[in-house]
């Protein structure tokens, strides 16, 4: 597992996830070196907050970002408060295939695994 740190923010990616990230900005014709991954929390889901993962060309002028495995990290001030010791894994089942989310932060959560209280 890599672990990227920021003094605001860590977030760990596993390294299936991080294959599946480096796929995705592949596809999209994103390079390493200005582009990255940018993991957010916005308002809504079943529980209060949920998670966000968008590939992106470069980051925002406010964002904290952590240099991965290969990739960046973006994510805003808003969503770091939420984020820190977040671990982002990439996993396969029966049920299909995904990104899953496991928070230290989190209060509860539901079943859909996307969403969570704080």
């Amino acid at each position: 597992m890599s672990v990227s740190s920021h003094p605001e923010v860590e977030v760990a990616i596993t390294p299936q996830a991080g294959v599946e990230v480096k796929k995705f900005m592949d596809a999209e014709g994103v390079t390493a070196e200005v582009g990255g991954l940018r993991v957010s929390v916005q308002p809504g889901g079943c529980s209060g907050f949920k998670y966000s993962l968008v590939i992106e060309d470069k980051s925002a002028e406010d964002d904290l970002v952590i240099s991965g495995e290969g990739f960046n990290v973006f994510v805003d001030p808003f969503s770091a408060q939420y984020l820190n010791g977040v671990t982002i894994d990439y996993v396969t089942s029966m049920q299909g295939s995904g990104f899953t989310f496991k928070n230290p932060n989190s209060t509860g959560g539901c079943g859909c695994g996307s969403s969570f209280s704080a």
